[in-house]
């Protein structure tokens, strides 16, 4: 079992910038990929960036060059730094965790989520 705590959200104006963080816990030595999604009001839920165990990143076209996402192994922590904020960021933002069994079953864990609103 893994948990996930994320914490960071909260208002912001347009082009300014949040840090959000996911503290895992639990058998966090099985998990191969951390990583955050979003979902708006009346959108699906959507990948924003994630991170292997190995330090490999992928994020969405629509959050490159203004998010970054980085792991701090030392204290089982995932941040997503977001630069340039716009009202189109406003979400509640999941941390996501994913393991794999040994025979190739994933399993995903979520955070509770935190609220993320850009707004003058």
């Amino acid at each position: 079992q893994v948990q996930l705590v994320e914490s960071g959200g909260g208002l912001v104006q347009p082009g300014g910038s949040l840090r959000l963080s996911c503290a895992a816990s639990g058998s966090i030595f099985s998990i191969n990929v951390l990583g955050w999604y979003r979902q708006a009001p009346g959108k699906e839920r959507e990948l924003v960036a994630s991170i292997t165990n190995r330090g490999t990143t992928n994020y969405a076209d629509s959050v490159k060059g203004r998010f970054t996402i980085s792991r701090d192994n030392a204290k089982n922590t995932v941040y997503l730094q977001m630069n340039s904020l716009n009202v189109e960021d406003t979400a509640v933002y999941y941390c996501n965790g994913i393991t794999f069994t040994s025979l190739g079953t994933r399993r995903d864990y979520w955070g509770q989520g935190t609220q993320v609103t850009v707004s003058s």
